[in-house]
This record gives structure tokens, sequence and C-alpha cells, in this order.
């Protein structure tokens, strides 16, 4: 099996609307996140966590990151495919407008 790492993309809109968002808004959200999960079963190696906050580092420092990554993921299937597959109906692309997932393959280490 391989491994793929998931990212969820969402705009600055969508972190707005969260900030006024009750506990249980996020309790009721988090469901569909939970059937997704079910769904996945083993194919699901870490549910992950939201992130917040990033930082672009370059040579000249670090700046805040603009690309709007708004959590992750990681998945194991077979194939490019089999990972799609897991990721398909996941409630994070009906957040909001402009929500996207990104899948990567984890490539093993050069020895």
């Amino acid at each position: 099996m391989t491994k793929f790492v998931v990212t969820y993309h969402a705009p600055v809109a969508a972190f707005d609307q969260m900030k006024d968002a009750t506990p249980e808004d996020m309790a009721e959200g988090m469901k569909a996140w939970m059937a997704w999960a079910e769904k996945c079963g083993d194919g699901l190696v870490d549910m992950g966590t939201p992130l917040a906050g990033g930082q672009k580092m370059t040579r000249s420092g670090a700046t805040p990151s603009d690309r709007g990554v708004a959590g992750y993921s990681i998945l194991q299937a077979e194939n490019m495919d089999a990972a799609k597959a897991l990721l398909e109906g996941h409630p994070h692309l009906e957040w909001a407008p402009g929500c996207e997932i990104e899948v990567h393959e984890s490539m093993p280490m050069p020895s």
C-alpha cells in the first residue's frame, strides 16, 4: 500500500465563516467528516487536524502563507486512482465555495 498526503484548501471567506460557528455548529459539521472517515476504513491512516497560521519560509525569512491550507489527512491505497476514490464526496468540498482538496503520493526516500 502507498501512502498519500491530502491537503485541504479553503478561501479566507470560509475561515471567516467559521469564526461565528457555535460548538453545536462545529459538532454538526464533524458528523460528515466522521461518516467519511468510517467510509474510508483502513484507507484512512491519520484523520489529521485543522491547520492555521502557516508560514512560507525562504532564504530571506518567513512571511504568512497565502495558500489557504486548512488541514491535512493521510490515506493509504493501492494507487492514485484508489486514493482519489476515497476522497469522492468528501465533506470539505461542500464546506464553502472555493474549497479544494489536493492529494499527493508519498514517495520513498532515496537510499
